[in-house]
């Protein structure tokens, strides 16, 4: 992961976050039992929730494994805004299913997202979100405290778009 431009790689998968970053923990209840688990984190290691969400997204694989190139973009034409990242590392466990990428030189910020689903022993289906980031562009600066309220807005967002994802009917039941 020598192309990624922060020194923390890995951070989002453990606690405390880093140092000198924003800090961006949310969590949302997405349903209930092993079928909207499986497909929750299907939907989420293979980007179809982003891009239900309404973000661009380029990989240079399906699914989301520690190297593979991502390239995020929001926006049209001229006023995309393209955001260059690489996943640094992923999660296939029993009850946890996720990954995590880093962003890399032309990204407007700084820093790591992870996007994880878990299944708690109740049976609930978690949705999580950990980021940590800092502007990497005066553009980005100058935004200032508006970046971490998008963000939070953002990870809400993907929270309720893989919720639908995960919940709906699939052939031969649920």
């Amino acid at each position: 992961m020598t192309d990624v431009n922060y020194p923390e790689v890995g951070g989002t998968r453990h606690t405390p976050l880093p140092p000198g970053y924003h800090h961006l923990h949310q969590e949302m209840p997405i349903g209930h039992g092993r079928a909207v688990l499986a497909a929750a984190g299907e939907a989420v290691t293979t980007f179809r929730m982003h891009r239900a969400a309404g973000v661009g997204i380029r990989a240079d694989a399906p699914r989301a494994a520690p190297g593979v190139a991502v390239e995020v973009s929001l926006g049209i034409g001229p006023l995309r805004l393209r955001a260059p990242c690489r996943v640094v590392w992923s999660v296939a466990e029993e009850d946890r299913v996720g990954f995590a990428y880093g962003t890399r030189d032309g990204h407007p910020e700084c820093g790591e997202e992870a996007f994880t689903v878990t299944q708690r022993a109740d049976g609930s289906v978690w949705f999580t979100v950990t980021a940590f980031s800092r502007p990497d562009r005066f553009w980005t600066r100058l935004a200032g405290p508006l970046v971490p309220v998008l963000q939070r807005a953002y990870a809400r967002h993907c929270g309720r778009t893989l919720r639908r994802l995960a919940n709906r009917p699939r052939p031969g039941g649920r």
